[in-house]
């Protein structure tokens, strides 16, 4: 069987290596190596304006990942800027966007981490906290600079996500927001705070989305089940 191709949403930032620093589409390589090492090839897919790249990248795919970074621009969900709600890309909000349409469109195997959660419940018409701590009174989500919070989580019973990884686990996330809405999809996790942890859609697509940062940590089967659900929808489209 060949193995399924996962595309990976990535970043657009300057960047600095060897002699250069320059524009750069890149990505931590834990996504890749997570990718790799659960049976998928891994292919980063920087942001493009072109009309109609989105739905010729999908045809192309087996399954996807919307992967982590910045602020989803609030104008997304018709809300003004929080104070801390910073930095935001429009052009990755405008290349998600339009993968997450292809995607539903053609079925494909879906898998949102951190920013992609969020990007997968604007998409769907919800929307998003804009800084957690103002929320919970505690900034344990995202500790700050490059450090990631322990997190437990409680799982819903009957969902994708629990049959994946359990009724509950401590997990690495960095988010300042969350999912306050979430049309289309149904709670599957949630932080001892209360706070949405994992989402995922009714029905046998996969189509799942997590605050947290699975690719950092041992396998906790989310992107083992990307993969396995990727390998069966190649094999349906073959």
């Amino acid at each position: 069987m060949t193995a399924p191709v996962i595309g990976l949403t990535t970043y657009r930032e300057d960047a600095a290596w060897g002699v250069w620093t320059q524009p750069a589409d890149l990505l931590p390589a834990q996504y890749a190596r997570a990718v790799e090492e659960t049976g998928g090839v891994p292919l980063l897919l920087p942001p493009v304006a072109q009309v109609g790249a989105a739905d010729a990248v999908v045809a192309r795919l087996d399954g996807l990942v919307i992967s982590g970074g910045a602020d989803v621009d609030p104008a997304r969900y018709d809300a003004s800027p929080h104070p801390r709600t910073a930095g935001w890309r429009p052009d990755r909000d405008v290349w998600e966007l339009a993968l997450l349409d292809a995607a539903a469109a053609a079925g494909l195997p879906v898998l949102g981490v951190c920013r992609g959660m969020q990007v997968m419940a604007v998409h769907g018409g919800g929307r998003l906290d804009q800084h957690t701590p103002d929320l919970v009174d505690h900034e344990r989500h995202s500790p700050g600079g490059d450090a990631f919070g322990a997190t437990e989580v409680v799982t819903t019973r009957g969902t994708r996500v629990a049959g994946l990884v359990g009724s509950g686990l401590t997990v690495n996330c960095h988010h300042h927001q969350s999912v306050q809405t979430h049309p289309g999809y149904v709670a599957a996790a949630h932080a001892a705070d209360g706070t949405l942890e994992a989402m995922e859609a009714d029905g046998e697509r996969f189509c799942v989305a997590v605050q947290w940062h699975p690719e950092t940590a041992a396998d906790v089967g989310l992107l083992a089940g990307l993969v396995r659900a990727a390998a069966t929808y190649a094999e349906g489209r073959a």
